[in-house]
């Protein structure tokens, strides 16, 4: 069961690389009863977890579909289209929230650049080489499910204001996320090759960024850190910016650049290394 939820948020992760580029891909207008999938394999180089000076590298799954009834599946959410407007698009919307353990690492799939060691020891040694890693004493983060809405608005045909709000990221479910930004779709460049660019930012409630930038008291005493409990507010800023080279009407090569930092009580957390971070990507996939 584990391995599988490993796979899936993989899977999910993936969509990431794809052109719509989105929790919410634009409405596609589709027959009755088709839809529009991709499928691929890519590699990702990123942050263990956000703030933190270690990178990990994974292998990339791909997969985003869209049918033609508006249910969609990009990235790390899935969702409905319910407006018909060419200018509004809006929905209901689920994110899965990958967790955090000791390595600062969350789910996935198998890691390309990571080693385990299989070495029995006992508590006393155990608690030793916990407190040897970058988070060793910090209770690990269970992923989670998180739920909500989306709204987006055209300013033009390739311009658009995204909007999302989701309840669930907190330790005990009751942290909530909005995301507000603005994204250029598919600029073209040169023949077959498209540029997207996108910037945005990160609201929260106090028990999203005490889940995952605080330090409980039981913590500090097992841990390297001091107690520190932040309130809400701001949480960051990200910009990016996507080439796609479709060198046939099926195959494409996506590459995915994403640099994000952290402000606010989440900047100024004990568990921050460094407070702005990039997500490289690439992926070649077949579409459907």
């Amino acid at each position: 069961m584990n391995q599988l939820l490993r796979l899936v948020l993989g899977i999910a992760c993936s969509a990431a690389c794809l052109p719509g580029w989105a929790q919410t891909p634009a409405r596609n207008p589709m027959p009755d009863g088709s839809r529009d999938m991709y499928v691929g394999l890519g590699a990702q180089s990123a942050p263990r977890y956000d703030g933190t000076g270690s990178r990990k590298v994974r292998a990339l799954p791909v997969l985003q579909v869209q049918w033609s009834n508006g249910i969609f599946v990009s990235g790390m959410s899935a969702g409905m289209h319910l407006s018909d407007s060419p200018t509004v698009e809006f929905g209901p919307l689920l994110a899965v929230l990958p967790g955090r353990d000791e390595r600062g690492s969350g789910n996935g799939i198998g890691s390309v650049v990571e080693t385990t060691s299989f070495v029995l020891v006992n508590p006393i040694e155990k608690q030793l080489m916990l407190r040897g890693q970058r988070l060793g004493g910090m209770d690990e983060i269970a992923t989670r499910l998180q739920a909500g809405a989306f709204a987006n608005y055209y300013l033009a045909p390739d311009w658009r204001l995204t909007g999302s709000a989701l309840a669930g990221s907190g330790r005990d479910h009751d942290g909530v996320r909005v995301q507000l930004g603005v994204q250029r779709l598919a600029a073209p460049i040169a023949d077959h090759h498209t540029l997207s660019l996108a910037a945005g930012l990160t609201l929260v409630n106090r028990k999203d960024n005490a889940t995952w930038f605080g330090v409980t008291q039981a913590e500090a005493e097992r841990s390297r850190f001091a107690y520190y409990r932040p309130g809400g507010g701001l949480q960051d800023v990200h910009v990016g910016a996507r080439w796609t080279w479709a060198w046939t009407p099926s195959w494409m090569l996506t590459s995915n650049v994403q640099v994000k930092r952290l402000l606010g009580d989440a900047a100024n957390s004990p568990l921050v290394e460094r407070p702005t971070n990039v997500t490289v990507s690439a992926a070649v996939a077949y579409r459907f």
